[in-house]
């Protein structure tokens, strides 16, 4: 069952169509409404037209066929009515709801996204929100047509025969328990299979994206068998909830048939003995569609609730989840950034783990100032650096820029005014003046042109066979690391922040391409401020000044003259590259 709060949020996706959904139920009003007028006019014509004379027996039959064209013509429209526009209501309630999620995905940060796989999330943003497109549309609509009808022919049932009505009524309680016990079997089975939809979404997603690794590594043998693992236990779980759905539809439909039989062996009894005539058990045969009708649309309304209320039920568990880092309501604007940045025994660490990343943190950066990052792996260079964007929040201590607390500013004010390239280079789907634009969406061709010169960029743009409209591929593949380097860079430059990270931006590239890289980088942070991660300790050797992290935090720091003078953490690791 919904809860409460959830109910509301489910039902507040009809508001903007009200207009809509109700013509849709009028719609289905009048259906239901005509499908119960049709036996009766047979009965009428049964039971008292077909005894009367010849003369008035045609004419009356005439102008009740009349009618009868006049109610299928309705129907006929009504019918259109719900099959194009409702369903177009239930597309745009679909519509919205994946504009929301999209939406929250995108204020989530990092920590959340470290806990998730990329398939599963992309599954709850199509696959779990198809089936509440024909729940928001159909689900109403049928229980309307459905409730209409059944006690419309119970009423109309009873007031023929109490006896006979009673009997075929007899048999429903029944019928009730057996789908609500199948029902909530269903939803258990419904749910598993969109969770193994989304291990599949996860299996591919992860696959086509390390396509290369796993070609260099001829590892499609085994890639398969992974893939077979998960694709059977999809089979199994599907096999699962069609073995109670075949349970549920078999059974129901004997129920309904036991129902016809009944009508027919109780009838002719009824019949025999003259408690009802021919043309009333003639118009219970007909209203069994009537009562069986509704029936079969409760289990397709079954079926769509449970699928529908699944999705649901997985597309608010992300809505639930509240991005960790969020702007304080009071909030400032960071504006006219000078570049100072300051860590004042800032600590972190993971929330799934105990252990500090970092502790004990003290660094002054003066506005302008070109900072080199070493240490061992795992000493949290790439953190420290990712925790002044508030990609991931302090767990003690505080981060100020311009003397400001990052916290007591906008994100949105805050990430404007810093600049990363990182090592592993995303670049998007798309030509290269896209790419590029993505750091000013608003700028003009002359400033992306610009951009490029800066980044050393342009000249190789030019030679590709479209220049700056040239479809780079998934992920910049038609360009080298280098070229995908320096596009990143002039993203950048085209941006123009106050504050640089470049996180091992050089780290992947051969000497040639590092030495056209480094050129661009070194351009990019004339009179900005500039954190630089480092792997290779010869890119940053004229760095003013050198901060060495390890496991107790800032271990040394000064000019690379004199750490190595001072032979400590520094010194180690330079002899270490240098001197095997």
């Amino acid at each position: 069952m919904l809860l409460n709060a959830r109910g509301k949020k489910f039902l507040s996706y009809y508001r903007p169509y009200l207009r809509l959904f109700i013509a849709d139920m009028v719609c289905a009003f009048i259906v239901a409404a005509i499908s119960l007028i049709f036996p009766l006019l047979t009965r009428y014509i049964t039971n008292t037209v077909l005894v009367s004379s010849q003369s008035v027996q045609l004419d009356l039959i005439f102008k009740i066929g009349l009618v009868m064209v006049g109610l299928i013509i309705i129907e006929l429209l009504c019918n259109f009515f719900i099959t194009y526009k409702g369903h177009y209501m239930g597309v745009m309630m679909e519509h919205d709801m994946r504009n929301e999620l999209f939406s929250h995905y995108q204020k989530l940060s990092f920590s959340f996204y470290d806990e998730q796989k990329t398939g599963q999330l992309m599954s709850r943003l199509t696959n779990d929100l198809f089936s509440l497109t024909e729940l928001y549309h159909h689900g109403p609509e049928d229980v309307v047509i459905s409730i209409i009808k059944f006690f419309g022919a119970f009423f109309i049932l009873l007031s023929i025969n109490v006896p006979l009505t009673l009997i075929i009524f007899s048999i429903l309680p029944i019928m009730l328990v057996f789908a609500l016990y199948f029902n909530k079997k269903m939803g258990k089975a419904f749910k598993q299979n969109k969770e193994r939809v989304g291990d599949i979404n996860a299996r591919i997603e992860d696959n086509l994206s390390g396509i290369r690794v796993v070609k260099s590594f001829t590892s499609e043998g085994s890639e398969l068998e992974k893939f077979g693992v998960e694709n059977n236990r999809y089979v199994k779980s599907r096999k699962n909830s069609y073995r109670i759905m075949a349970y549920y539809h078999s059974g129901l439909n004997a129920f309904t048939t036991m129902i016809t039989v009944v009508v027919i062996l109780a009838g002719s009894t009824f019949i025999s003995m003259k408690w009802i005539l021919l043309g009333d058990l003639l118009t219970y045969l007909l209203y069994i569609n009537n009562l069986t009708e509704p029936v079969k649309k409760l289990i397709n309304f079954t079926e769509q609730f449970q699928e529908g209320i699944t999705g649901f039920q997985r597309f608010m568990e992300i809505m639930e989840v509240e991005p960790d880092i969020q702007d304080d309501p009071h909030a400032q604007i960071l504006a006219d950034v000078k570049g100072a940045v300051d860590f004042e025994d800032v600590g972190f660490k993971y929330a799934s783990s105990p252990d500090y990343v970092l502790k004990h943190i003290d660094l002054h950066v003066e506005p302008g100032e070109y900072l080199a990052l070493v240490g061992s792996s795992g000493a949290g260079k790439t953190t420290l650096c990712s925790l002044i964007p508030r990609f991931y929040e302090v767990s003690e201590g505080r981060i100020l820029v311009d003397g400001q607390d990052i916290r007591n500013v906008t994100m949105k004010s805050l990430r404007s005014c810093i600049g990363i390239v990182q090592q592993d280079v995303y670049l998007f789907a798309g030509n290269v003046m896209d790419n590029i634009r993505y750091g000013r969406p608003e700028a003009s061709e002359e400033e992306v042109i610009a951009a490029a010169k800066a980044a050393n960029a342009h000249d190789f743009i030019m030679e590709l066979p479209n220049g700056y409209n040239t479809d780079i591929g998934q992920r910049g593949v038609k360009l080298s690391g280098g070229q995908k380097q320096r596009l990143s860079i002039a993203r950048v430059f085209l941006k123009n922040p106050p504050i640089l990270i470049f996180d091992e931006a050089t780290s992947a590239l051969d000497n040639e391409s590092e030495k056209v890289v480094q050129d661009s980088l070194e351009r990019l942070a004339r009179n900005r401020t500039t954190f630089v991660i480092a792997h290779r300790l010869s890119t940053i050797r004229n760095a003013k000044r050198i901060v060495v992290l390890g496991e107790e935090g800032i271990l040394e720091q000064g000019g690379h003259a004199e750490l190595m003078a001072a032979d400590g953490a520094y010194a180690h690791l330079y002899r270490m590259q240098f001197e095997h």
